[in-house]
């Protein structure tokens, strides 16, 4: 069913539902409700993208902001290390997302990790760390293995079942992707210290899967949208079955601007500009969220009023707080023979031997090590970095060092746990706007004293690797002063059980407005290791399960 078939509903009748934000989650809520005859009105506020409109034109996305919007595109953000400082406006973004229809998962890299079931009860097995608000999530790893094959069969991920997975009650629908150079390098270092390296299990098609063709191997996916939809976008799988249902009305060029309640705290509608600047409103039974943990907290903090003077759904105080990364860590590793890490997808091989660090090293963490190349495989992103090894930074010697570095190099990468912390926050600077006026999102961002040991951890690990399969030097790295941005925008507006502590209940739904939910980044409770895509989806699945059982028996 093309766009132009699809519904077009008055803004002044109330739809079952709309939803903010055609994301990872947003893309799976509006396709759930859409099949099972539900009214849904879907705002993005960037463009329907299809696979025939991406290319690889690195000065485009990278610096032009063509899916990221930052500063220049009339979206600053600000940052400051504590509530003590005032925040400076920064170039780009701190918090950094996609604006199109599909979001983030139109852009990732495609690494599809699950948690695991210690993920959700580390509270409790750990106990108190000082200065951290790490808590259990209210659901079970067991409670969420459903929704997590759900996301491998129907979003499609390519991968093999094995001893190093969670248990799960069916293999993945697509084999493994094959190993490319970095990959084969990773398993040896690995394999020389007793550790294992697997196949990465990734959002990207190895073979022909739901009538989608498998990857060509660009080299272009971190970062990029995929033109032959061999990425497991919700752009490419979801949307196009939310459409298809005759049920959903997609609106691009759309961002919303508050969501309005009545007398009893209920919402009505939700008030949105057009791209042009015309203000509009679409009256709604009820509203899913799915803006992501930046975007969320800052429209609930808009969408105050005399009921909720500190924002909607905020009564706990917790709307913006626990502002979680991900930590990480890069070793490159320069070799004699060509190892062209750029070919292919962004990585085939992960180290899980860590995933829990035990706690006689004497801090918390864990986390995984995978195998990519130097700048995602960007060849004009590797040149702006200029030489890793080389001491030239212009000429010919300069050049050749270029060249060399790009084809010659591995980056052994770790990726680990970000703590909650309350001091860590999204909140709405007083003093900078937006292109429509709204505050900016301002970011209160330091890491704790666990988060730099577990970098630190895994940037040592890397090196032993590194040295192991005989890199010829090796450079090595991980943040010592503090994260000042991420993509992993986890945490905002955690779940709970109890609503004096959180924001949304196990089943996304608010705890203060009962025709509100809130399902992406933001109701996640801990970080997990590393690569949250594939967790939000299966949120997704599973509280769009739950919203269509509430509707149908009238409890929305």
């Amino acid at each position: 069913m093309a766009d132009a078939a699809m519904p077009r509903y008055s803004t002044r009748v109330p739809v079952d539902f709309v939803v903010i934000g055609s994301g990872a989650a947003g893309g799976i809520v509006a396709k759930e409700l859409s099949s099972a005859g539900l009214s849904v009105v879907v705002l993005e506020q960037g463009p329907h993208l299809k696979a025939q409109d991406f290319t690889h034109d690195e000065w485009a996305y990278n610096h032009n902001e063509e899916l990221v919007w930052g500063r220049r595109k009339g979206h600053p953000q600000t940052f400051r290390r504590s509530a003590d400082e005032k925040a400076r406006v920064v170039d780009g973004a701190v918090l950094s997302y996609a604006h199109n229809v599909g979001g983030s998962s139109v852009h990732f890299s495609g690494n599809f990790w699950r948690l695991r079931p210690i993920d959700f009860h580390e509270a409790s097995e750990v106990g108190l760390i000082p200065g951290t608000t790490l808590a259990d999530w209210p659901l079970s790893y067991e409670e969420l293995e459903p929704y997590y094959t759900r996301v491998d069969w129907e979003i499609g991920v390519s991968g093999l079942a094995g001893p190093w997975d969670p248990p799960r009650s069916r293999g993945y629908p697509c084999k493994p992707m094959p190993v490319k150079s970095s990959g084969v390098l990773l398993e040896r270092g690995a394999k020389a210290l007793g550790w294992t390296a697997y196949p990465a299990p990734v959002a990207i098609l190895s073979e022909a899967h739901n009538g989608r063709p498998p990857c060509i191997h660009c080299g272009f996916c971190n970062g990029f949208g995929c033109e032959i939809n061999a990425k497991s976008s919700s752009m490419a799988t979801m949307i196009p079955l939310a459409l298809a249902s005759g049920h959903c009305e997609l609106r691009t060029g759309c961002t919303a601007a508050r969501i309005e309640t009545d007398e009893n705290g209920r919402v009505t509608e939700v008030a949105y500009w057009e791209a042009d600047g015309t203000l509009q409103a679409q009256r709604a039974k009820a509203v899913v969220l799915c803006a992501n943990g930046a975007e969320t907290p800052r429209l609930l903090f808009l969408s105050e009023s005399a009921r909720m003077p500190d924002g909607l759904a905020n009564s706990s105080g917790m709307v913006g707080q626990n502002l979680m990364f991900n930590g990480s860590s890069r070793v490159v590793g320069l070799f004699e023979h060509e190892v062209n890490a750029h070919k292919s997808i962004a990585t085939t091989r992960v180290v899980h031997d860590f995933y829990t660090i035990d706690r006689k090293h004497g801090f918390y963490g864990g986390g995984g090590i995978d195998e990519r190349s130097i700048s995602a495989g960007r060849p004009l992103q590797a040149a702006l970095g200029g030489s890793i090894f080389g001491s030239s930074h212009w000429g010919s010697e300069f050049k050749r060092n270029l060249a060399l570095e790009f084809t010659h190099t591995a980056s052994f990468n770790g990726h680990c746990t970000s703590l909650p912390l309350a001091s860590n926050n999204v909140t709405l600077d007083p003093d900078v706007k937006d292109t429509w006026g709204r505050p900016a999102l301002r970011t209160t961002f330091m890491n704790h004293p666990d988060d730099f040991a577990t970098m630190k951890f895994f940037m040592e690990r890397s090196v032993e690797m590194m040295e192991a399969v005989g890199a010829l030097k090796i450079d090595s790295s991980y943040n010592q002063t503090g994260q000042t941005g991420g993509v992993h925008l986890l945490g905002t507006c955690r779940m709970g059980n109890d609503p004096a502590s959180s924001v949304v209940d196990r089943f996304n739904r608010s705890h203060d407005v009962e025709n509100l939910f809130i399902v992406d980044g933001s109701s996640m409770v801990t970080s997990g290791r590393g690569q949250p895509t594939m967790t939000i989806m299966a949120l997704a699945f599973r509280a769009a399960d739950h919203i269509i059982a509430a509707a149908r028996r009238g409890d929305i």
